[in-house]
């Protein structure tokens, strides 16, 4: 029996992933033992050990960066400043937009607005008057154009008017909505929630409560919300719970749901295809230029595909999160794309229609809440505003314009459209000479560095002084949304290659043989043992 419980537990560990996304044990207690440092103004322009002449290039380069932003944005950056001494967030995202050893200056010196008055078409304008382009996809929920979403809104609040803020009865836009989900799904019920983290929690509880096992798989580096259970390691104050963080595209993962039998279900974001067994990236990990991603449509395929078989041999629950992802990639959001049918699915963000809302599809015999057998067992999920007259008049709208032809027009040849805008632009930086790529799963984009850097992060800088807007996590992700035209990418990819140019120009780039990827984490890493055995 000692045996077998040890085996069982290495079949466990051969499916988990090696990086420390993999271990969030590991990763938490690493975590809680980094110390906190800043750079001085001298290593701040010398992390790389640069010669004088270049460190003085950049000084001047970050001064003018920091004039430039203060002068178009004044408004903007005072209200972004008055803002972050009463909102957590707002100081958080000012935290965490860089490497922590740079962060101190950054946030005194190069300081931009977080607020904005307006949007039109594909741009947006901050408080200054100053537009542009919007590559933020107001975090995954603008696919269609915001254009779209304000008549989404206007259409629904006529809708919805004369019933207004009622809640427990239903508007009768809710069974409309109902019957085109399921439809959409391919799924039997729906339940509606007020977020798709709230969808997450419910999809899990629902697998537990039928299956009456108590673990979940998540895959490593992927994002379901911000609930305990599908979050462990750094972030999260709670130790890991009943989770399992497994491995994705990994046979050894796929062993492990063959022979264990407390698995209730595995989570599929679908997003995770840029960039495997990877969390999401973000300019305050970008400590040099390891970063990685790449989207091969085949094997991810090949592998949901697997990875459904194993699950329905099992009894195992597969939930496809597609609260960012749905009707990005189709119509039908990821199943279509993918051609791979799950149990359960959830789906947020857009389906709004520019109202916050969480969704659950699944089979009938999973999305039962009662037994009738036992009728004290329960699996009880209310929400007072879940529902709410306003947000589903909105998604009504946002799923009958769906099916409209202007809608469906945006949908042909995407993929190839994007892809190709992705290889045109990789080709024109490559000309140009400058160590920067993209790479792109249909509209979300990410930027890779190809020559080692310990300045990478301030390329994000350069695109805002070019006017493009980002979220807080800088060049780690672009989201486009579907109505930019030739014209409107034409723009943005030259003011991507102007940002380069510049970045470049400044000495941000400047590289030594002897720096390396390798070399630059063996520096942290002294660094940190530095100043952790100096308290």
């Amino acid at each position: 029996m000692a045996l077998h419980l040890a085996w069982r537990r290495l079949e466990l560990s051969f499916a988990k992933h090696r990086s420390l996304t993999g271990h969030s044990r590991m990763a938490k207690r690493l975590a809680a033992l980094l110390p906190g440092y800043s750079y001085d103004d001298t290593q701040f322009f010398a992390a790389d050990d640069a010669p004088d002449a270049i460190q003085s290039q950049r000084r001047e380069a970050f001064s003018r960066l920091s004039g430039l932003f203060a002068r178009r944005h004044p408004k903007s950056i005072a209200q972004s400043a008055v803002a972050a001494e009463r909102i957590s967030d707002v100081q958080f995202t000012r935290s965490y937009r860089v490497p922590f050893q740079f962060s101190r200056k950054v946030r005194e010196e190069l300081k931009f607005g977080s607020f904005l008055s307006e949007s039109d078409g594909v741009r947006v304008t901050d408080l200054d008057g100053c537009q542009f382009y919007d590559l933020t996809g107001a975090y995954g929920v603008n696919v269609m154009g915001y254009d779209f979403y304000k008549t989404c809104l206007e259409e629904a609040f006529e809708r919805a008017k004369s019933l207004g803020p009622v809640l427990g009865s239903y508007h009768p836009c809710v069974a409309w909505n109902a019957e085109r989900l399921c439809r959409i799904s391919g799924l039997d019920e729906v339940s509606f929630h007020m977020s798709g983290t709230e969808a997450v929690m419910q999809a899990v509880r629902l697998a537990r409560y039928h299956t009456r096992k108590r673990y979940v798989v998540r895959f490593c580096g992927a994002y379901h919300g911000w609930w305990d259970d599908v979050q462990p390691g750094p972030g999260n104050p709670m130790p890991p719970g009943a989770t399992y963080t497994l491995a994705e595209m990994s046979a050894a993962t796929l062993t492990v749901l063959r022979k264990r039998r407390d698995i209730a279900c595995v989570l599929v974001n679908p997003l995770q295809a840029l960039h495997p067994n990877s969390a999401a990236p973000g300019d305050s990990t970008l400590v040099d230029s390891s970063r990685r991603a790449g989207f091969d449509r085949r094997a991810y395929t090949a592998w949901l595909q697997e990875l459904k078989e194993v699950c329905q041999s099992r009894g195992i629950v597969l939930i496809f999160d597609e609260v960012f992802l749905g009707f990005r990639l189709a119509p039908g959001g990821a199943q279509e794309y993918f051609g791979v049918r799950a149990d359960l699915v959830t789906y947020g963000k857009t389906l709004g229609g520019g109202l916050p809302v969480g969704v659950v599809c699944g089979r009938k015999d999973l999305m039962k809440r009662y037994r009738e057998d036992r009728p004290a067992d329960i699996c009880f999920a209310r929400g007072t505003f879940n529902s709410h007259p306003y947000v589903m008049a909105a998604m009504q709208v946002f799923l009958e314009r769906l099916d409209s032809a202007s809608i469906r027009s945006l949908y042909h040849g995407l993929e190839d459209r994007w892809n190709q805008r992705a290889a045109g632009l990789n080709r024109r930086l490559d000309d140009a000479g400058l160590p920067v790529q993209v790479v792109n799963f249909s509209t979300i984009w990410t930027f890779t560095y190809s020559q080692p850097s310990r300045y990478n992060w301030m390329f994000q800088f350069y695109l805002r002084a070019e006017g493009l807007a980002l979220s807080w996590i800088g060049s780690g992700r672009l989201i486009f949304s579907l109505n930019y035209s030739d014209h409107d990418f034409e723009a943005v990819a030259t003011r991507i290659l102007q940002a380069a140019a510049a970045m470049k120009r400044d000495g941000w780039w400047w590289n030594s043989p002897s720096l390396t990827n390798k070399s630059i984490r063996r520096r942290i890493l002294r660094e940190v043992i530095r100043h952790r055995i100096a308290g």
